[in-house]
């Protein structure tokens, strides 16, 4: 079943908020299966005002942030604890970069789920830009309570 989310969808799930909110859109959802969400790079960025100016390359902490709220709207629509909920990220291996984002890029972040548990879950991403990767990583995160 597909449903996509549009970015008033988005700030109902997910705490963050500018600078710091790095999903645009929801392109494709399969609760407790995949994600594919969307950031649209753009040179506003506040992040390209020191990294790096002459050539305003995306960071990669920034893009694996963008693939951890792609995994937590996935994981709140696979949840059942969807009213109280936060996800908190624990750990993340097998992080690899394979190219630069640049100012311009359409960053699609794709996330599969490998396990969901009760209070944890553990993910597998990907994040692309043209049909290519530019980075890929495994997720693990506690599903916690908000206060």
């Amino acid at each position: 079943m597909e449903t996509i989310y549009d970015i008033k969808k988005i700030l109902d799930i997910l705490p963050h908020r500018f600078p710091m909110l790095l999903i645009d859109r929801v392109l494709e959802l399969e609760p407790g299966k995949r994600i594919l969400a969307l950031k649209n790079v753009t040179i506003n960025e506040p992040f390209f005002q020191g990294h790096f100016p002459e050539v305003p390359i995306m960071p990669g902490v920034m893009i694996l942030e963008a693939m951890a709220q792609a995994g937590g709207i996935l994981t709140y629509a696979s949840s059942f604890q969807k009213e109280k909920g936060l996800i908190y990220f624990m750990a993340m291996d097998q992080v690899k970069f394979r190219r630069p984002v640049t100012a311009g890029d359409q960053l699609i972040s794709e996330m599969i789920i490998l396990k969901l548990r009760k209070k944890v879950v553990k993910m597998r991403g990907k994040a692309m830009v043209g049909g290519q990767v530019v980075a890929q990583a495994e997720f693990l995160a506690a599903l916690g309570e908000r206060e």
